[in-house]
């Protein structure tokens, strides 16, 4: 089977008002296998892509992207995945419609270093495991990372430590969620209702009647 990134539908609308791109994140494994839909990381994203898609009211395109392979490979990044989904994305509905990219872990990683990208309005990352180096030019984007205390995997201090980074070109907001853990299990709604709002707020300014 050829190796290629994929893109999952949650809500695909004829003629939405804005587009949502849901990252995921997910460590290297030995061999390099292929990103499974059914892997726990995938499968994470899954309800905060169906609460946008809920709450977007039909006005927002919402789609997954599976990456080519697992982790953050040298050669070959989530980056160039998140990359090639906005083009198709691009092709798709117009290069007007304006993106929030929304990702976890290495997912929040490869949103914001894709952010600079001229169809994304706006960048949402969840516990992203970053280095405290990284940097992308994010003007006139609005950028929020949110990020658990207890997050033992991917540390809050170089999260906190590349927001300000970016706040030096972006408008970034940095949330915590306290006791949360990386995989956003414990207290996993306040994670999800952050990216809703915040999806909202950048994609569809105008008031969205509450169900």
């Amino acid at each position: 089977m050829e190796r290629g990134p994929r893109l999952r539908e949650e809500l695909a609308p004829a003629a939405p008002h804005g587009l949502v791109l849901v990252l995921h994140g997910g460590a290297s494994r030995r061999g390099n296998p292929m990103v499974s839909p059914l892997q726990l990381s995938v499968l994470r994203m899954i309800p905060i892509a169906k609460r946008i898609a809920r709450a977007g009211r039909g006005r927002l395109g919402v789609f997954r992207l599976l990456n080519s392979h697992r982790g953050w490979d040298t050669t070959h990044t989530p980056v160039h995945d998140a990359r090639w989904a906005l083009q198709a994305l691009g092709e798709r509905y117009g290069a007007d419609v304006p993106v929030c990219l929304i990702g976890h872990s290495l997912g929040g990683r490869a949103a914001l270093l894709t952010g600079p990208e001229p169809s994304v309005r706006s960048v949402i990352a969840l516990n992203p495991w970053v280095y405290a180096t990284d940097h992308a030019d994010l003007a006139a984007r609005q950028v929020l990372v949110v990020h658990g205390t207890d997050d033992r995997v991917a540390p809050i201090e170089r999260s906190a430590s590349v927001s300000r980074r970016l706040s030096r070109t972006a408008e970034v907001s940095f949330q915590t969620v306290e006791g949360g853990r990386h995989a956003m299990l414990r207290h996993g709604g306040e994670f999800e209702r952050a990216a809703e709002a915040f999806t909202l707020s950048t994609l569809l300014p105008e008031p969205t009647t509450q169900r």
